[in-house]
């Protein structure tokens, strides 16, 4: 007989020696493929549930929803019950008390329609323009008896008194609901219209609710008499976004959903569409519902999409996979390892077949007395306890006093169900700091399993998912740079006090700061000083309010201050001039030695206005009025104040004359290649020389020359001078660099931008090749017709198209697909927080992947720190630019700089 010894490896796996090792791989490898196959299965089944939940509760909130607006017009209809007459000031305070704006989101407007015989039109219309409805007239005028004009509807915004006069019953969708509601004396909703409110750009889908209205307030019992006896209607009026966004939002906000009227899947009768799912149709789970209300049948249709899916994943299956093969693959070792006689029964292996190992779990071994006898590895690193010194420790001390006795029950009911996993209980457990952790566990008792003998105690640690959640609440309500709160939560707080001091008559008042000179040392010190700079005056404005104000950041260097209760303007004075002294110092940032100064507007809380839109916009009006005073001052709002029209039309004079004197000179920034790490273009960017503010960047006049229009002048000049800079840079022997000109919407939506192209580079002589147009990102919001017209004209003279700004607005993916694009640019916003923010790295992440799965270069502009820069080359970014290769240069710094690069490489 063989000696084992001598029994080579080779030998040892031929299938006379092997039959049963390979025997168990077979059947375990068989089991484990069935076993994934039952985890996929449930994982399936259990996000099918999860999607016919969700689409069930949406119908169900949708459905309530229209029922409460349904009692809302019973109770309007009911006014005219009680009341009889209503005129248009007891109207006004009911549909006020009823605050649509709060409890009612979604409904354009409450109104009346009455019913007007044609020999009392004259005097209807004489007694509704008495009541100050100037403008009134009934349209569209028909052939009568009767006509049905909207006479009454609040809130009485611009765009409801746009429908004022207008006869509802002149439009066949209308005229139908109105009929069935009067024969019936039920509320009717009509079928899919635009509101005659809407502006032309938000021609959003609507509809409308009428209650009738009989007079006597009786209901007439035969349909005749409710024919006679009509007087009208309330109805209300639904814009189908505004009415859906905020229960889709809630419920179901991975969803794709889709409403049509009538039943009808067709793009006539949309009624609203989320616009979520996959550009490729492609959906994992679809149901169809009816809602009917009113009178009218809609089809609610919900799909998944790829983000529902995306969260709807399990780990589970592919955990499953990978565990069985490797779990096969061990017996596999171990029957061969039997069969050699090299090893020895392993002592307690039921133990390690029962314990997980893992760094995301703590998992325990107690005996019958519930006394610790085993730890796994993962409390060193998540409690801080060595698992050697486990028999030391006693569990009750290291549980919180109100979790322990849920705990020991847990314990308990495990030991009376041996081998049953108990349900899940949840703790907070003091680690060795002292500190307290949110845990959640299970029991499972295995007293009889050879080398476990006790009950497994497997904990997972929630303190970051915890903690993740608070993040998330911080990040939605506060400034993630300075911790202040950010506009929506400063929002919230304004609205708050303007109803307070409504009620109370007590004052309070709203600041409206702005530093001065904020970008010039942003531009000078970078990003990171001026970040740095406005943390601190956080700080400082903190420290000069009480706990009861707010001080809030709306962006950039604008901050505000609200002042909750105040005895009057001249306390506001002493807040300002406190706040002046406390911003006006120097302070030391990235060595530089900088002075700030703040400019302040104030206005007063309810003498200005009871609108916070308006206290903003006068808080605003009086901080330009401080900074045209000379900065660092603070101005109260009058009502004589009319800077912003004077301040445009001066900046519109000088950017005229400016423009006809030659004032503007091109800057460049260098564009560098991470492959070849040599620069391969630059980027153009306009300069005015002002004559006092010196050299100006285009961000602080570009939008009023947008306005204005001189944008088109203004854009063939930058245009013009940077093909002239091309044909200089030939000639300096840089034959192959690329320039990069930026166009605004107005210019190329402009008729004869073609034109103005083809004629600079027929007089330049320069080649097109050379040239690289890059346009906003909300060009995509334009017609998408006229804009593929115009891109393809553009692709077809040889130009490169690139989208900037990417990752901002509404970028659409299939313009991405259908539009000859040959570049993409990410925005530098997203840039600046890489890798310190997630969601900045996680979004340049997904941007290159798709850029490159659509065969587009990407160009990461604002790159100022080799963090960002190895990041992005990391994630498979093509070109760079930013502070970190160079600052924007003239013409001859550009020369200068380009022979420095060609003798040594930029990075390395």
């Amino acid at each position: 007989m063989m000696n084992r010894k001598e029994l080579p490896l080779r030998k040892l796996l031929q299938l006379r020696y092997s039959w049963a090792a390979w025997l168990v791989l077979i059947a375990s490898l068989a089991v484990t493929a069935l076993l994934w196959q039952v985890s996929i299965r449930l994982v399936e089944d259990r996000t099918e549930a999860r999607f016919k939940t969700q689409s069930l509760q949406l119908r169900t909130a949708i459905e309530e929803r229209l029922l409460n607006y349904e009692q809302v017009l019973a109770g309007s209809a009911g006014l005219f019950a009680v009341a009889g007459e209503v005129d248009r000031g007891d109207w006004r305070e009911y549909v006020d008390n009823v605050d649509i704006n709060r409890y009612y989101p979604g409904i354009q407007g409450i109104g009346y329609v009455k019913r007007i015989g044609v020999r009392q039109m004259a005097d209807h219309i004489a007694s509704v323009r008495k009541d100050g409805v100037l403008n009134y007239l009934v349209t569209p005028l028909g052939t009568g008896p009767d006509y049905y004009p909207m006479v009454y509807l609040e809130p009485g915004t611009e765009r409801n008194r746009k429908a004022l006069g207008y006869d509802a019953f002149s439009d066949p969708v209308h005229r139908h609901a109105m009929a069935r509601a009067r024969d019936h004396a039920k509320p009717k909703v009509t079928g899919k219209v635009v509101l005659v409110q809407e502006e032309v750009a938000e021609d959003q889908a609507g509809f409308l609710m009428y209650y009738p209205v009989y007079q006597g307030g009786e209901v007439p019992e035969s349909r005749v008499e409710r024919q006679m006896m009509l007087a009208g209607y309330v109805f209300s009026a639904f814009r189908m976004n505004t009415l859906l966004d905020g229960i889709v939002g809630l419920i179901s906000p991975f969803l794709d959903v889709k409403i049509y009227d009538s039943g009808e899947v067709s793009r006539d009768t949309q009624m609203y569409g989320s616009n979520l799912g996959s550009l490729d149709e492609d959906f994992s789970f679809e149901m169809s519902q009816t809602i009917t209300h009113g009178g009218r049948d809609w089809l609610l249709q919900t799909r998944s999409t790829p983000a529902f899916d995306y969260l709807a994943s399990d780990p589970r299956p592919p955990i499953v996979l990978g565990c069985g093969i490797v779990i096969s693959l061990l017996m596999f070792l171990f029957v061969l390892t039997m069969i050699r006689g090299r090893i020895m029964a392993q002592i307690g292996a039921g133990r390690y077949r029962a314990i997980t190992e893992g760094a995301a779990n703590v998992t325990l071994v107690l005996d019958r007395d519930g006394t610790p006898r085993y730890a796994s590895p993962s409390s060193q690193d998540i409690l801080g306890f060595d698992p050697d010194k486990v028999y030391g420790l006693e569990l009750e001390s290291l549980v919180h006093a109100e979790d322990w006795p849920q705990l020991k029950s847990g314990f308990d009911e495990a030991v009376k169900s041996p081998g049953k996993q108990m349900p899940v209980i949840r703790g907070r457990i003091r680690d060795s700091q002292g500190q307290w952790r949110d845990m959640e566990g299970t029991f499972t008792a295995m007293l009889t399993v050879p080398g476990v003998n006790g009950v497994v105690l497997s904990l997972r640690d929630l303190t970051q998912l915890k903690a993740a959640q608070t993040e998330l609440h911080r990040l939605a309500f506060y400034d993630p740079l300075t911790g202040l709160a950010n506009r929506q939560l400063f929002r919230d707080r304004l609205n708050h006090v303007v109803r307070r001091s409504r009620r109370s008559e007590e004052p309070a008042a709203l600041m409206f700061l702005d530093l001065d000179g904020f970008k010039r040392i942003n531009d000078t010190l970078g990003h990171d000083s001026g970040d740095e700079l406005l943390k601190q005056v956080s700080q400082w404005l903190t420290g000069c309010v009480r706990e009861e104000d707010s001080v809030a950041r709306l962006g950039g260097d604008e901050f505000v201050v609200l002042l909750s209760r105040i005895s009057g303007p001249d306390a506001a004075g002493k807040v300002a001039e406190a706040i002046l002294r406390r911003l006006c110092q120097r302070i030391r940032l990235n060595d530089h030695e900088v002075g700030i100064t703040v400019s302040i507007g104030i206005t007063m809380i309810p003498h200005d206005s009871e609108d916070p839109g308006t206290l903003m916009k006068y808080a605003d009006l009086a901080m330009y009025r401080a900074k045209e005073l000379g900065r660092n001052t603070y101005q109260f709002f009058t009502p004589a104040m009319n800077i912003k029209a004077a301040r445009r039309l001066l900046q519109q004079e000088e950017l005229a004359t400016a423009l006809e004197g030659d004032r503007f000179v091109l800057h460049y920034q260098p564009k560098v290649d991470l492959e070849s790490e040599r620069v391969i273009g630059v980027e153009a960017f306009l300069r005015w020389h002002h004559p006092e503010k010196g050299l100006v960047s285009a961000q602080q006049f570009i939008t009023l020359a947008e306005e204005t229009g001189l944008i088109i002048r203004l854009g063939e000049l930058a245009l013009r001078q940077a093909c002239i800079q091309v044909q200089a840079l030939e000639r300096a022997g840089f034959e192959s660099l690329k320039m990069a000109v930026n166009l605004s919407v107005r210019q190329l939506t402009d008729s004869g931008f073609l034109d103005m192209m083809r004629q600079v580079i027929t007089e330049t002589g320069v080649s097109p090749e050379r040239l690289e147009l890059e346009m906003p990102a909300e060009l995509l919001n334009e017609d998408p017709r006229m804009l593929r017209e115009l891109l393809v004209s553009l692709h077809d003279m040889g130009v490169c198209l690139i989208l900037d700004d990417f990752g901002t607005g509404s970028c659409s993916l299939v313009a991405l697909q259908q539009l000859p694009l040959d570049v993409i640019k990410i925005d530098h916003r997203f840039i600046r927080d890489i890798p310190y923010n997630v969601s900045a790295t996680d979004v340049a992440s997904a941007v290159i992947a798709l850029a490159r799965k659509l065969h587009l270069t990407v160009v990461a502009e604002g790159v100022e720190t080799p963090q960002q820069l190895s990041f992005l080359r990391s994630a498979g970014c093509a070109q760079c630019q930013g502070n970190l290769f160079s600052y924007p240069l003239d013409e001859d710094a550009l020369i200068g700089f380009l022979i420095r690069q060609y003798e040594r490489p930029l990075i390395s």
